[in-house]
């Protein structure tokens, strides 16, 4: 049986993850010094697999959270369409008390089934899954990469996992995400289906010491 594996995984931590401070698509941080021990540990604990191509988001965060796989000669392409869902106008800043509620608010719009609705000047969950979609096609029609490893976002990764597995917008919550936690699924092509192994793992980061701020 013709399958495809698929090892997804979340950016390490960034100095803005650390402070709470909204990243989305437009603000390009670069990973820390615990976000690059993350990816290090990562790739001590991945590098023997046998990956045919590295994808990754066109932000630099998730470049450098496989940066060893690269650097080993496996072939890498970014696709702007895997880059985190636009905060839209609070990008790059701390949110005060009436930026939570406005997210608060905003996503339990999402829960309720109004997956079309932006954020102020930026995505919606909808928008994101239809500029997630071109990539997927891409990626599955090429049959001869049996395995592939992904570096994308968080809320990206909650939009993405619904699109494969055929499940509304609204189920997206319930895909938890950790810095530089992976998700390995298998596709099986001949009944058009992924196959869920591995959700939020982060074993390969037990061995790392607790990082202080």
């Amino acid at each position: 049986m013709k399958s495809k594996t698929i090892y997804l995984i979340r950016h390490g931590e960034t100095d803005y993850n650390r402070q709470g401070i909204v990243q989305g698509s437009g603000v390009n941080s670069e990973l820390n010094e615990w976000g690059k021990a993350q990816a290090e540990a990562f790739f001590d604990t991945y590098q023997h697999v046998p990956f045919d191509k590295v994808y990754t988001s066109a932000l630099q965060r998730t470049v450098q959270s496989v940066q060893g796989f690269i650097d080993l000669g496996i072939p890498h392409e970014s696709h702007a369409g895997l880059n985190e869902i636009s905060w839209g106008c609070r990008e790059g800043s701390i949110p005060n008390s009436m930026d939570n509620a406005y997210y608060r608010d905003l996503i339990l719009s999402w829960q309720s089934g109004q997956v079309d609705n932006p954020c102020e000047e930026g995505e919606s969950p909808a928008d994101v899954r239809a500029r997630q979609k071109p990539v997927v096609d891409l990626i599955l029609s090429r049959t001869h990469e049996r395995t592939i490893l992904i570096s994308m976002h968080g809320r990206a990764i909650r939009i993405l996992m619904t699109l494969l597995f055929n499940e509304p917008l609204t189920a997206m919550d319930k895909y938890e995400h950790s810095n530089l936690c992976l998700y390995r699924m298998k596709y099986l092509y001949s009944e058009n289906r992924f196959i869920l192994e591995t959700a939020n793992d982060i074993t390969h980061l037990l061995s790392l010491d607790i990082p202080h701020n």
